[in-house]
């Protein structure tokens, strides 16, 4: 059954104001299912279906005429020249939330949007369901960490009580066949596919596309364009490091985070939940998880996510910054299940340092962990993983 996402308030505000709204996100990640529950009387029209497709392409002034009441168009970038009459369309009857439309590509939807329906059209982003969110399919999967962490989180494998490593592998393989190839000329899969494992062993890691694409194989321009299509896809996001100044010796180099830790176990040929207690990635795969948990609470309350990392020359380094204005949340992410010492110190270095630079800037600071007892630490607030969803990102 069809779960209450977090995304719903945004999503009906959305509506309430502009004539078009947009959900973009991975496949799979429930947009279809989320846009017809919250508009149960709207036509709904997918693109995938061939005749549709080609009835939008071929005539789109006539598809569109039947449906000058409004529809939900779903996966609107197989026929992206349909946003052009849309255009025509809503400017002509510009009654909020007449359309509502799809897309599994982010950078393809988004430049078409932008030529098309600029200031006519809400943009949101909706990714596989948070930890709160998954909880209310009371799934076993949400009561372990380590057996979360290996089933990722897309809603299907949650909804059906679907194998999740079966699952995932028959969703990497359609994402390979299908969206790389939409998104990006890749000719030569079996080297794609090499290099996305490679990808996923270096999550939570500083990017440096030479040495990536050199273990790959490809040049360094194709490992830039190849990682862009993970963007693209919502499979990975880069983090940007975060300074006050240029002048600061702080390292430039993006973090890179998979979205999703059930993929990145699958790729990495994690069988089981108990191989990550003693795997090599345990840390880094948690830090992910817990990145993707603060990325998807922002973007599915209508807010920018604003995720930095910080590393200094000199060696501090702090998981997430997340970056208010007048105000830095600085988190650290530590899968132990009992808070160590150390586990505090870079939050306790990186508030000095601030509070010597920049005095006016409040910092607040964070550690989760993969404990289950909340703390309240002079350093930081120290929250067990089960609470990642109870503080305000």
């Amino acid at each position: 059954m069809p779960i209450a996402r977090d995304l719903e308030a945004p999503l009906r505000r959305a509506a309430k104001q502009m004539p078009v709204v947009a959900v973009t996100g991975p496949r799979q990640s429930g947009k279809t299912t989320l846009c017809r529950a919250v508009f149960p009387d709207r036509p709904y029209v997918s693109l995938e279906a061939l005749d549709n497709r080609e009835f939008a392409e071929t005539d789109p002034r006539g598809f569109l005429t039947a449906y000058r009441g409004g529809a939900i168009l779903d996966e609107i970038q197989r026929a992206p020249g349909l946003l052009s009459y849309l255009q025509v369309e809503v400017d002509e009857d510009p009654r909020p939330g007449r359309f509502v439309v799809t897309g599994s590509q982010h950078f393809g939807l988004t430049e078409a949007v932008t030529q098309s329906l600029a200031g006519r059209i809400a943009l949101l982003h909706l990714l596989p369901p948070s930890l709160d969110e998954l909880m209310r399919f009371e799934h076993p999967a949400t009561e372990q960490l380590w057996r979360l962490l290996w089933t990722g989180s897309y809603p299907r494998i949650y909804d059906r009580r679907l194998d999740a490593d079966r699952w995932l592998a028959d969703y990497t393989a359609t994402y390979l066949q299908r969206d790389v190839r939409q998104v990006l000329n890749v000719s030569d899969l079996e080297a794609f596919t090499t290099f996305l494992r490679l990808a996923a062993a270096r999550t939570a890691r500083e990017v440096n596309l030479s040495a990536l694409g050199g273990d790959a194989g490809v040049s360094h321009n194709t490992a830039r364009s190849w990682l862009s299509v993970l963007e693209a896809s919502f499979i990975a996001v880069r983090l940007p490091a975060w300074t006050t100044s240029r002048r600061k010796r702080l390292v430039k180099a993006p973090k890179l985070h998979f979205l999703d830790t059930g993929l990145v176990c699958h790729l990495l040929g994690i069988t089981k939940p108990d191989q990550l207690l003693l795997h090599p990635l345990r840390g880094a795969i948690f830090e992910s998880w817990v990145a993707g948990e603060i990325f998807k609470a922002r973007l599915h309350r209508g807010a920018q996510p604003d995720l930095f990392h910080y590393r200094e020359t000199r060696g501090l380094e702090v998981d997430l910054i997340i970056d208010s204005g007048d105000r830095l949340t600085a988190v650290e992410a530590k899968s132990g299940a009992t808070v160590a010492g150390d586990f505090l110190r870079p939050l306790a270095l990186l508030r000095e340092v601030l509070t010597e630079r920049t005095p006016q800037l409040e910092v607040d600071a964070r550690l989760v962990y993969g404990g289950e007892t909340r703390q309240d630490r002079t350093t930081a607030s120290v929250l067990p993983w089960r609470e990642i969803q109870s503080v305000d990102w």
